[in-house]
Order: C-alpha cells, then structure tokens, then sequence
C-alpha cells in the first residue's frame, strides 16, 4: 500500500438484513416463502387496503430473540413497533413497519476470526421489521413492474456499531453472522436471492483521529465477496478524493459488480427524514422471563462453542475444527461420528479428506453422504488397529459401502485387503528388497535415511499393499541396522 493510502484508518458498520423462515409474513397469514408467481404470496393486509389490520407472527419474535440470544444481546422485555415513513413504489402502505427506539436486541457481539487475529464486533442492535416489495426493471422496455410478494415478509435488521477497520474484518463478520444464522434455522442466508442483504457504512480518517470521517452508505451487494471488493472500492474512492482537495458528502451509492465501480442514489436520509411515530394498529407485546428462557433452551450448539470443544477437548487444530464447522451438517455428522469413535483426529481427516472429497465430486451436501457415523466409524478403526492402511480404506474400502450396507470389515475380506502383520510373511519381502538395491542399502546406511521410503514403498508393492506399513518400518529398520 503507497504512503497516501496509510496515512488513513478505515471505519466500517454493517447492517445486515436477514429474512426469518416463517411460514407466514410479519404481520399476516400470507405466504413468506420465496418464488411464486408475482403477487401471488398478497391479501388485502399486505396491500394495505383501508380497514384491514395487522396482527403480529409470534414466531418472528421468537426467531429475534434466538438471534439475539446467540449473539450474546440484552433481549428487551417491553416492545413495540413503529410507522417509518418513506415513499416507494415498492411498498403498498407507503410506510414501513419496524421498530426504532425499542429494538427487540441491544448491544452484543459476534466473534470474527481473521488473519490478524481472533476479535469481538460489537452490535448496536438487532431489531424486527417488514420486508418491501420488489422492482422489476427488465419486463418491458420503457415500464417498471411491481411485485408485492415480498412485501411484509419478516426481517430482522442486524446493525453493528462502527467497529471494523478492514474488509478482511467485515467479509469474516458477515460470514460468521451467516453461518449463525443458518445454524439457528432463522434465515437461509442466501444473499444471491435477497434473503440475506447487506448495506455497508464506509468512513475514513486520519491514522489517530478520534472524531468519524464522513460516511457513505454503499448498498446492492448479492455476495460477501461483492461486499468486501465495494468497500475497497470505496476506501479508495474516498482518499482519492480527499488527497485530490475534494469534499466528501454523505450519500447513499450502489455498487456496480460487473466494473467493480459504484454510483450515487441519493443523499443519505437521516432518522428525523422518515418521521417514526408508533405504530397505532399494533399493540406493544411484553416478553416474558420464562418466554425468553424457553427460547433459549432450544438453541443448538453454536460455532464458536464447537470450535472451542473440539480443539480444547478434541486437540483439533483450529483450521480443521472451524472447517467442520463452516456447515451445521457438517458439524452435526461430525458430533454424531465422535459418538461412536474416540479417533478424533482420525474422524476429522475423513470429514476433511474422503467425504469432503466425494460431496465435491457429487456436488452434494453432506445429508447426501449414504455411509453413516457408525460404519464410518468402524472403518476408522480398521484404519487405526492396522488390519487396512488409509489409502486401501479410502481408495477401495469407502467407494464399496457408498454403494452397499455391507460392513466395512466384510468388504476388507470379501476383497481380501485386510493388511498383513505377521513378520514372517513379510521379512521374505523385506529380504528380496534389500537384496534388489544393494546401492541403496550402502547409500542408506551412509546417510541417506531418506531411502527409507523407498523400501516402504518397494515392499508395499510386492505385497500388493497388504504389508503392514508400521511393522514394515519397523522391520526395515531392524534389518538395514546390520
């Protein structure tokens, strides 16, 4: 990075929009799922037709607080809900419902790894509020369409405080903030279609100032890598600008992905803009000690729970522990194959190797995987007790029991792989190695230990790979001693 370019420290707060998988939209029964016709998934609720009144999705609650509660948030007992006023052809009521002062979260934090480091992004809040609808700018030429499907869908906006200085920092947030999600079963997480949406608070000021630089709301960004490559582009932007003796300005742009560039929207709004008042067809709701409580008791295991059992009780390194961890399918196979196993290094090597391996030569997800964690398991301790080596077991051995139930000690016999670890039948073999490169033998007991595996491998291959690789080596090494 050029002198101008480190002279400047860069401030960065997310706010992240997740849609909750309920059954039905915020504050109606119509459908919440994604797809159908347009506006197909509407009522007269949804339009906002005159008359017609809200009623709150107590599941949509439920899925906050277990968001909140995972990101380590204070749950507000005393809710209510708010009219926030702007005017889009997108959104039927000409208002949108959400909650301003009284966020259903408060403070908090999500843990973020990076190269850097391990560190906490603390949040501001997380609060409920109803989706819009959508603009459809490509069915006619010189028309804009609307589509209200969308429109009340429920969504938590999670909103963190300025705290991000990288957008190495901000793609490591925005990746764990989506694995939570999905671990919690409260959002999909899909940013390709819109259910999961960034927007992206970019400043900049100089290295040891204590006061924020101008901010820039960057918005239109379908993918964490996208979100990352817009705050570059805007970090750059902005010193550009400042070094050249221009004037920042506070706006909102849109990030093009196809040029890696971005543009103005509009100047950026501020809370008094969209004129909050209550929300009088909605009732305040209250949350209860034992509603939160019970809420809590179903939340599963979280990442940074699992990451710290399975390298502090486990010995996992902390690379291997937080692959398995990326996916809660993942997690979960790997939780039910340590049930059955105690070879935790051993099981995470298969998770990581063999059927990592096969998910990505099938393209499928690991609830895909036909080989469950107890025959698994029981093909780790073939492995392990010497009867097969690893590469007959996942080479031969595996691609047998993705194809048939049958145990993986059957298959070892039916194929006659079980490796053999009686010394007399492999000291012959040793012997006609040995006697096959008695350069190499000269040459090894010169100096030259890394022939070792030379023999090793010589005998392997006279024995067709039944050889027992640890007492070959043991036996080579007795034998080449002389």
């Amino acid at each position: 990075m050029s002198d101008i370019y480190s002279k400047y420290e860069t401030v960065i707060g997310l706010e992240v929009h997740a849609q909750l998988l309920t059954e039905s939209k915020l504050f109606c029964s119509d459908s919440a799922a994604f797809g159908g016709a347009p506006n197909t998934h509407v009522s007269p609720i949804t339009l906002a037709h005159p008359g017609t009144l809200p009623r709150m999705n107590r599941k949509a609650a439920e899925y906050a607080i277990k968001l909140g509660l995972a990101c380590h948030c204070e749950i507000v007992k005393e809710n209510y809900f708010a009219r926030k006023n702007y005017f889009y052809p997108d959104l039927p009521k000409g208002y949108q419902v959400s909650q301003h002062t009284a966020p259903i979260c408060k403070g908090g934090y999500v843990s973020i790894s990076t190269d850097a480091g391990n560190r906490q992004v603390q949040l501001n809040r997380i609060h409920l509020e109803e989706d819009a609808g959508k603009l459809l700018h490509d069915q006619a030429p010189s028309d804009s369409y609307v589509d209200y499907n969308r429109a009340g869908v429920p969504l938590v906006e999670i909103v963190s405080e300025p705290d991000m200085h990288t957008s190495d920092e901000a793609y490591a947030y925005l990746t764990e903030l989506r694995r939570l999600v999905r671990y919690l079963g409260v959002c999909d997480g899909n940013m390709e279609e819109g259910s999961m949406r960034c927007d992206a608070n970019i400043s900049v000021r100089l290295k040891g100032a204590t006061t924020l630089g101008t901010k820039v709301e960057v918005k239109n960004m379908n993918s964490i890598r996208n979100v990352k490559r817009a705050i570059d582009n805007e970090v750059k932007r902005q010193i550009d600008l400042i070094e050249a003796g221009g004037t920042l300005v506070q706006e909102t742009r849109s990030f093009d992905a196809s040029n890696g560039s971005s543009f103005s929207l509009r100047s950026k709004e501020e809370a008094n803009d969209y004129r909050y008042f209550p929300e009088p067809d909605l009732a305040p709701f209250k949350l209860s000690d034992e509603f939160i409580a019970d809420i809590s008791a179903t939340l599963p295991a979280l990442p940074e729970e699992l990451i710290r059992k399975y390298t502090k009780e486990y010995g996992l390194p902390e690379y291997d522990a937080r692959v398995i961890c990326d996916d809660k399918a993942t997690a979960d196979y790997f939780e039910s194959l340590t049930t059955v196993t105690s070879h935790y290094k051993a099981a995470a090597n298969w998770m990581l190797g063999p059927v990592k391996s096969w998910q990505n030569e099938q393209s499928k997800e690991i609830s895909a995987f036909p080989v469950k964690p107890e025959a698994l398991a029981a093909l780790i301790s073939l492995t392990d007790s010497g009867k097969i080596s690893f590469s007959i077991a996942s080479s031969r051995i595996l691609p047998e029991m993705i194809s048939t139930p049958d145990d993986p000690m059957e298959i070892a016999t039916r194929l006659n792989l079980l490796q053999d670890n009686n010394a007399d039948n492999i000291i012959p073999i040793i012997d006609e190695v040995l006697a096959k490169y008695p350069d190499k033998v000269a040459a090894f007991r010169g100096g030259k230990k890394g022939l070792m595996s030379l023999f090793v491998g010589e005998v392997m291959k006279l024995s067709k790979g039944k050889a027992d690789p640890r007492l070959t080596n043991e036996l080579l090494a007795q034998k080449l001693k002389g």
